[in-house]
Order: structure tokens, then C-alpha cells, then sequence
């Protein structure tokens, strides 16, 4: 289970690549029109005003369909060679579930109005599991000979249709257990909403923990908006609400967005391996400033919480504590976006709002803690956060390939290893061909590292990994042809 989630993790980095940028797009375009963002009062006119919105649409595009960039994402780096054929699988089985699932489609079939869980099915949890299936489909079914009538679907041709089968059925599987979830959630939050601070704490640790399951947009209708009364995000813009009870659904975002979830990133920074470090720096800092200045947390949380499950269990828990505390205190902001440091600049002038200025020693104090509890659990559990992957290992230790013609290179590591008959998966990471095999005894190391291959490694009954070194990539590649 560990190695699969670490492969998700992994697959997850290209699509959560994309979204710093959208969230400080959206951000700066918050600035220039906060009024196209429900702002009481803002001007809804003039050239800056224009400006906002194309960056909150441009940002927007991606924000809002993450959903569609973990179907494709997923489904490529799911695959056994990252073909694009896969993306599409994935994408196919996006469409499917989210088409076959939606309100309007489940009311025709049915015959009676849907539940309201339909309307939350295009959700990111959906998008990676659409990836899984659309990988799974295209692992297994690329190869496939059909008859000679049929043979235009053979081979890859036929993953898009199976998938779209085996979508259908995971469909009938959702239709009955995707509402029970969606509303039970529901349920809870409405049970919620008599515990004062507490409450507060409880819904933000329920919020961080759902999160990668898609599952937390139904605890936030029933708390930000007015499923069960309460319209927190509403009646605090609105000034509708009731001093010192509006916003205590919010407040508590604002320190771990803004300061704690920056924090953990420079604790994963200082964890890195030496020789991962800037790469890491490269992806955590826009990440950290995306967090802090827009509250848009994807990009950071995505990054480890595969990789990492323990930590982000640690995370959900850091979070919950600081939003109990931070209501307590008692400090009281909101957002229309995220908890971040926009949101608190232009809440913090309205009427319902408490000591907001509040967040930003109470934050310092929350990145401190974020920062310790991280590095400490990080190290302590040997955890494989970006940058500390095993597969840097032989990478710290400068492997150097010795025959620079990686076709032959490729040849005989593939002769060592029984031929392509014996090759199920094919796969690469920073320094190592991944693979797996169906016969363990077809492998004849010295052969393979007659090739001037470093080392090799067995971690399973059917795994494989031969420590190439950084030139891997183009050994993968010439394997991958071999293969074919």
C-alpha cells in the first residue's frame, strides 16, 4: 500500500506543479477587484477592475479544474511508461463517472430529484481516482490482440473503451456509497455547530483531513454557506451575522494557512537531501507564497500528503488545535476566497470582524510549532517528504555510468533480465530503472552489471531497481523501445 501511494504522491507533482501560479494569479486579481469577489462596497468599474478579473479567470481555469489535472496527471504517472494514451484513459473515466453521476443525469435515470451529493462529484478525490482506473486500464489492456475484424482496437486503442466500461461500473458502485458519505459528513457538521471553539476545531481538522478524498466541500456547506443556518462566509461579508459568532468558521484558517503550512515547507526544505535541495526550494517556495498570500494550500499539501500520510495526519491535527485556539482567544476574520494574507487585509476593516491583527503573532507562533513538530516528525519517522525519497540515494553517492552508448547499455540490462517476455513494468526515477518481472530467477545480475551498471536491487518478488545514475532517463528511454 505504502509503495502505491508514494507512486500517487509521485504522479501528483507534475499536475500540483501548475497551481501556485494560478493561486497568486487569482490573488493579485483579488486585489485589483475584490468587488468581482462579493466585497461589499468595492467598485465594480475601471481598467484595474478589468485587469482583477482576467487574473482571477486566468487563475481560475486550473483552481478550479484541478479535478481534470489529477485525472490526466494521475493516469500518466500511474502508467508502466508514462504514455500519453493513459492520460486520455484517465481523462475518459473523469468524463464518464463525472457525466453518468451528475444531478441532471441521475434525476433522468431515476425518475426523482438527485441528491445534493451529485452536485459535489466533479471533485479532485473523483479526479485521481478516474487517474487510478485510466492507469490501471491502460497497464493492463495496452497490449491486447483482438481478432482480425477487430484489430483497429487492439493494443492501445482499446484502453479508452475498456476504461470507459470499468468506469461505468465503478459508477453503480458510487451511486449508492458516494451520498451515504456526502451526507453523513453533512450530519456531522450539523452536530457540530453547538460546540462553541471546540466545534470550530473539529470542522478545520474534519476540513484538512477530507480534503484529499474531495469529501470536505460537504462540511463546507453546511458551515460557510446556509445548508444548515449558519452562512457563516455570507453573514460576515453581509453583516448580517452576530458579533463574536460570525466568522468563528473562518478565523481559525488564517494562522496555519498564512503562516503554519509556509513553515512546514521550509522545515521540508531543511530535511531535503543536500543534492535535492534546490529543486526542492524550487517547488516548496512558490508553494509557501501561494499559501501565505492567497490561502490556496493544494500545491503544498499535495506535495507530501501521499508521499507522507502520517504527516498530513499530523497537519490535520496541527490545524485543528490552531482553529480552536485562534476563536478562542477570542479573534474573529473571514475570507470570500481563502484564509490568506488578502483576505485577512480586506476583512479585517468590517463590522462583524475581532481583533484580526491578532493572527499575525498568533500565526508566527502556529509556523514555529508547524516548523519543529514537521522537521521533528520528518526525521524521527524517516518519512519520504519531496526531496528525501529513497531514490536519491545512489544519486548522493555521484553514480557515473560507464558506457555512454545507452542503447547497448539498455540491450543488456534487458538480456540480463530474461528479454522483454519477462518484463511486466517499466518505470524510472531519479537514478534507477524501476521494474517489475514475472520470473526472479530469469535475472542474471553480473550480466546486467556487465553493462556498467553500479548496483541492483531485489525490494520485492517481482521488483527490480538497477542503479543507473543520473543519465537513467536515457537508458529508460532506450529500454522502453526495446520493450516494445
Amino acid at each position: 500500500m505504502m509503495k502505491f501511494l508514494q507512486k500517487l504522491g509521485k504522479s501528483l507533482m507534475l499536475p500540483v506543479a501548475c497551481l501556485p501560479v494560478c493561486g497568486i494569479l487569482m490573488g493579485v486579481g483579488y486585489i485589483l477587484a475584490p468587488a468581482f469577489m462579493g466585497v461589499p462596497g468595492a467598485e465594480a468599474s475601471g481598467l484595474a477592475y478589468s485587469a482583477g478579473v482576467i487574473c482571477i479567470k486566468a487563475g481560475g481555469a486550473l483552481i478550479d479544474n484541478m479535478a481534470w489535472l489529477f485525472a490526466l496527471g494521475v493516469a500518466i504517472g500511474m502508467s508502466d511508461d508514462g504514455e500519453g494514451t493513459a492520460g486520455l484513459a484517465g481523462l475518459v473515466s473523469f468524463l464518464v463517472i463525472t457525466t453518468v453521476l451528475s444531478s441532471g443525469s441521475v434525476a433522468a435515470f431515476t425518475g426523482a430529484e438527485a441528491d445534493a451529493a451529485f452536485e459535489k462529484i466533479g471533485n479532485q478525490f473523483i479526479g485521481i481516482l478516474a487517474g487510478v482506473i485510466g492507469a490501471a486500464c491502460y497497464n493492463k489492456f495496452k497490449g491486447t490482440k483482438l481478432p482480425d475484424a477487430l484489430s483497429f482496437f487492439s493494443g492501445k486503442r482499446c484502453v479508452a473503451i475498456v476504461t470507459a466500461v470499468a468506469s461505468l461500473v465503478v459508477c453503480v458502485v458510487l451511486f449508492f456509497v458516494w451520498p451515504v458519505l456526502f451526507n453523513g459528513l453533512v450530519a456531522l457538521g450539523k452536530g457540530v455547530v453547538s460546540m462553541g471553539a471546540i466545534g470550530a476545531g473539529i470542522y478545520a481538522f474534519l476540513n484538512r483531513l477530507l480534503i484529499p478524498f474531495g469529501l470536505h466541500h460537504a462540511l463546507n456547506s453546511v458551515f460557510w454557506f446556509d445548508v444548515a443556518g449558519i452562512n457563516d462566509l455570507g453573514n460576515f461579508w453581509g453583516n448580517t451575522g452576530t458579533l463574536g459568532q460570525t466568522g468563528i468558521y473562518m478565523t481559525g484558517f488564517f494562522p496555519f494557512m498564512m503562516f503554519g503550512l509556509p513553515a512546514a515547507c521550509l522545515a521540508m526544505y531543511h530535511t531535503a537531501k543536500d543534492n535535492k535541495k534546490k529543486v526542492t526550494a524550487g517547488l516548496l517556495a512558490s508553494a509557501a507564497f501561494c499559501s501565505f498570500f492567497t490561502g490556496v494550500t493544494e500545491p503544498i499539501e499535495f506535495s507530501f500528503m501521499f508521499l507522507a500520510p502520517a504527516l498530513y495526519l499530523v497537519h490535520a491535527i496541527l490545524a485543528g488545535v490552531t482553529a480552536a485556539i485562534t476563536v478562542a482567544l477570542p479573534i474573529r476574520a473571514g475570507f470570500c476566497f481563502s484564509g490568506g494574507a488578502i483576505d485577512l487585509a480586506l476583512s479585517s476593516g468590517l463590522p462583524l470582524a475581532q481583533n484580526p491583527w491578532l493572527i499575525i503573532p498568533v500565526g508566527i507562533v502556529v509556523g514555529v510549532i508547524y516548523y519543529i513538530v514537521f522537521r521533528i516528525v520528518i526525521k524521527a519517522l524517516d518519512l519520504k517528504t519531496p526531496g528525501r525519497e529513497d531514490d536519491d540515494v545512489e544519486a548522493e553517492k555521484k553514480v557515473v555510468l560507464s558506457n555512454d552508448n545507452f542503447t547497448e547499455v539498455a540491450a543488456i540490462i534487458l538480456e540480463g533480465l530474461g528479454g522483454k517476455e519477462n518484463v511486466t513494468s517499466i518505470d524510472n526515477c531519479v537514478t534507477r530503472l524501476r521494474l517489475e518481472v514475472k520470473d526472479q530467477a530469469l535475472v542474471n545480475e553480473a550480466k546486467i552489471k556487465s553493462a556498467g551498471i553500479s548496483g541492483i536491487i531485489r525490494p520485492g518478488k517481482t521488483s527490480v531497481q538497477v542503479i543507473v545514475g543520473t543519465k537513467v532517463q536515457f537508458v529508460a528511454d532506450e529500454f522502453k523501445k526495446l520493450c516494445k
